[in-house]
């Protein structure tokens, strides 16, 4: 299951023309985020593989993100691409992506208030499709179509 309305309907447009190139490329499109002026955005593309991203598959990705961004034409005049790996505060976007890091702790905002939050920070379990935020001894649950943004908090271990 995918949540793609937290995507605008342009952004939503550049994942649909992507995601089949990026199946064959072996890449995955994390997210994508259009930023800044309206008359020279920028374009954001989040992309992971199996085995992380390297310098070799940012600057694969890059060139055909570029091509095809130039097809799609996404914007009349200037903007800028840029592509990059998730990072360590990597965005869940989909409901596998939540499978995929169940364990880890993780920060989610919901659309609506849940138990009268909106704001959560935890480490997540998933059922179903209901996130199960465990914070300080309390379990919250959360349906997966309340979830507006969320990210892992990447830790850093020395």
């Amino acid at each position: 299951m995918e949540r793609t309305d937290v995507l605008t309907a342009k952004e939503k447009m550049l994942l649909d023309a992507l995601e089949p190139r990026a199946v064959q490329e072996g890449v995955e499109i994390v997210d994508i985020e259009i930023v800044g002026a309206k008359k020279a955005p920028t374009i954001r593309v989040f992309v992971d593989t199996p085995d992380g991203v390297s310098f070799d598959v940012l600057s694969s990705a890059q060139a055909w993100i570029g091509d095809l961004l130039d097809e799609v034409d996404p914007f009349p005049g200037a903007y800028t691409m840029e592509v990059s790996s998730p990072g360590i505060d990597r965005p869940l976007r989909t409901l596998q992506h939540f499978q995929r890091f169940a364990g880890s702790t993780v920060r989610i905002r919901t659309c609506e208030p849940v138990d009268g939050r909106a704001n959560f920070k935890g480490v997540l379990s998933v059922e179903g499709d209901v996130l199960q935020i465990e914070d300080g001894g309390e379990t919250f649950r959360i349906p997966f179509s309340t979830v507006k943004k969320a990210n892992l908090i990447g830790e850093i271990e020395f």
